[in-house]
């Protein structure tokens, strides 16, 4: 298992900002006055650290293989994993173990990316959330960069479809596998330190999986009875009122 580094610049992954997401933060339609004059403060800030402030990606690829709803990660990593209680419109009840074969002969991605912003002076409100805002949206665009990088060297083609599932995602609701999947990766390479609630700083980093296959697709594990948590929280190893309170989405 090879550890991979990279570090982009602002310039490099501004282009790859998903905006909706930063419009959504401060509640104002895109179109709108407001909207259009947030963007424009955004993108002249943006500007202005193109080349001297950046974001960092850890990446590597470990032989995945699934069993029943789980994964085993590098031979000795078990990943926990939860299905959909309620057919889709697929007719199927998806579960990520689904996208990786159960004959050892896959391999999976694990990625971490971070953006830590300067903190502006306490006192002003919109210059908290204007840097909160543009960080963890770098912190996405970076990841969507080392995505088509790793495609690029991995040879990945448009015929095999590719989803990077990040903690704390629909398909993955659990916020305490950060705790597994950094036991690989060792984020603190780049920065990256864990609560002991799983919260990362800082705050504007994201972790998760990247997953290839002819039918990975995103999707929302939705509510799961008491019967699944408590086969998962067997699984998981986790005192129950403690694994509570990772999976309260889904509860």
């Amino acid at each position: 298992m090879t550890k991979q580094l990279f570090h982009y610049t602002v310039g490099e992954i501004t282009p790859l900002i998903d905006w909706a997401y930063f419009f959504h933060a401060w509640q104002v339609k895109a179109d709108s006055a407001q909207g259009r004059e947030l963007k424009d403060d955004a993108l002249a800030r943006l500007g202005m650290m193109a080349a001297t402030v950046g974001a960092d990606a850890l990446y590597c690829r470990v032989k995945a293989r699934s069993e029943g709803d789980n994964l085993l990660l590098d031979g000795s990593i078990r990943l926990p994993l939860l299905r959909q209680q309620h057919l889709g419109q697929d007719g199927f009840t998806l579960c990520l173990a689904d996208f990786v074969s159960p004959k050892g002969s896959d391999a999976v991605g694990l990625f971490a990316t971070t953006c830590p912003l300067p903190t502006p002076a306490a006192g002003d409100p919109y210059e908290s959330l204007m840097v909160q805002t543009l960080a963890t949206r770098l912190a996405e665009a970076a990841a969507e960069k080392l995505d088509l990088d790793i495609a690029a060297r991995e040879g990945r083609t448009g015929q095999t479809a590719a989803i990077r599932p990040a903690v704390g995602y629909p398909c993955l609701p659990d916020l305490s596998v950060i705790f597994l999947l950094d036991e690989l990766l060792g984020m603190n390479a780049i920065g990256i330190t864990l609560t002991e609630n799983g919260a990362m700083s800082p705050p504007s980093s994201v972790c998760g999986l990247m997953i290839d296959h002819p039918a990975a697709r995103y999707f929302a594990v939705g509510s799961i009875s008491e019967e699944q948590f408590d086969d998962y929280t067997r699984r998981r190893g986790i005192e129950p009122t403690r694994m509570r309170q990772f999976l309260r989405s889904v509860l």
